[in-house]
């Protein structure tokens, strides 16, 4: 009699292997389901600007806008403080130089001039009567130095006559020997006289130049005071058109205060402000044009100023021939700046793209034009119009040029 076996319940080896590859399959499709969900990012075509790379010449150039400048600008700062007295000529006015703008009162200037023109005066009093007592001096010492001359000379004759009598024993010793010594003693006190004489004038020599260079000091003093009396005056330092004036009738104006300036009309120059991105490359001497009015006219970039504020740095051009006969300050115009030739090189069209990736990289469109894949590029130059692609790119394949910032971390663009 037979019997029947029960059918054991549970896995058997061959299932793990079965179990595995089941498991493997999941897997795959998983990561193919949902691997990607963190690097994809879906949008709708039309939302996106997609540019092709081509093949051309490259214009070294970058646009700028400028304003019309006059070619100088001269500020008018106060020499003296004072209060306003009057004012003569308005804003905007053209005027001459030397022309009187302003007419400042100043009390304290006035006491100065007062005090410096009494002092003056009496320095011209003590020179005079100092010239005086040298010149009476002089006159009794030149009268001295006569009377002992004379003296002397009576004396010396007298002496040599008794000295004849006394060697012929014609006198008695003693009137001889007093004769010698009155002629000793005249000679004597005539050298004393005669080196105070020479010694008289000397110190009035020197004394008289000493008050005339003091005299001399105190004049050139007193027409420096003068002149700060005229600069209560203020006057057009140039020929122009006074651009701006910071005073009112009854003002205090400090010394120094900056109160106006002179804008010099004989010429103009184009300020303007350009992105720090060209720096190195903005140098002196570089070409430029503008177009106005259907007609070109060349400029000449004649300075860089090596401040940068909020991301930009000013230059100033100049006309190097003729300029817009409409031409007046304050008019913008839009200027083109050659930084460099021309070149034949791949060129990739401008776009929002930049400023998210900094032109590192971009998302390449594939040829079915369903998706767009990240890719590393290196750029170099641009204008206006065009960056030149140096590395990443070919011709002929389009490129999402539009700004990246909705897109994230993503690696991958799928266009609908």
């Amino acid at each position: 009699m037979d019997i029947k076996l029960e059918k054991k319940k549970g896995l058997r080896p061959k299932h793990y292997g079965y179990i595995a590859i089941g498991a493997l399959l999941l897997f795959v499709g998983w990561k193919l389901a949902f691997g990607n969900t963190k690097s994809t990012f879906r949008t709708e075509k039309e939302r996106l600007s997609i540019s092709e790379v081509t093949n051309g010449k490259f214009d070294d150039y970058i646009t700028i806008n400028g304003n019309v400048a006059p070619i100088a600008t001269i500020y008018m700062d106060a020499y003296e403080g004072g209060r306003v007295s009057e004012k003569l000529i308005e804003e905007g006015a053209m005027v001459k130089k030397g022309d009187i703008i302003l007419k400042l009162e100043n009390m304290n200037l006035y006491e100065q001039i007062l005090a410096s023109e009494s002092n003056l005066a009496l320095k011209q009093n003590d020179l005079r009567s100092t010239r005086l007592t040298f010149d009476a001096r002089q006159v009794e010492g030149r009268r001295s130095l006569a009377t002992t001359g004379t003296d002397l000379q009576r004396l010396k004759r007298n002496f040599e006559q008794n000295e004849a009598l006394y060697a012929d024993e014609l006198i008695s010793k003693e009137v001889y020997l007093t004769s010698k010594e009155n002629y000793e003693l005249a000679k004597k006190q005539y050298e004393i006289v005669k080196l105070q004489t020479e010694q008289d004038d000397e110190l009035r020599k020197t004394s008289l130049a000493g008050l005339d260079t003091d005299l001399q000091r105190m004049k050139k003093t007193l027409g420096m005071v003068y002149e700060r009396l005229d600069h209560l005056n203020v006057r057009a330092p140039a020929d122009g058109q006074l651009g701006f004036l910071d005073a009112e009738i009854g003002q205090n104006i400090s010394q120094g205060q900056r109160i106006g300036q002179i804008n010099v009309l004989t010429d103009f120059k184009i300020e303007a402000a350009i992105d720090e991105h060209y720096i190195d490359r903005v140098k002196r001497d570089l070409s430029a044009s503008l177009e106005r009015n259907g007609n070109e006219f060349e400029l000449r970039l004649r300075k860089v100023y090596p401040e940068v504020r909020n991301g930009r740095f000013n230059v100033d051009l100049v006309f190097t021939d003729d300029k817009p006969e409409t031409i007046r300050a304050g008019q913008s115009y839009n200027i083109r700046l050659q930084l460099g030739a021309s070149n034949d090189a791949l060129l990739l069209p401008k776009g929002g793209f930049f400023q998210s990736t900094g032109g590192q990289w971009v998302f390449v469109v594939d040829p079915s034009g369903n998706e767009a894949i990240k890719r590393n590029i290196r750029v170099g130059k641009q204008n206006t119009r065009y960056f030149e692609v140096l590395e990443g790119l070919e011709p002929g394949e389009r490129v999402i040029t539009s700004n990246y910032d909705s897109f994230g971390e993503a690696e991958r663009i799928v266009l609908k």
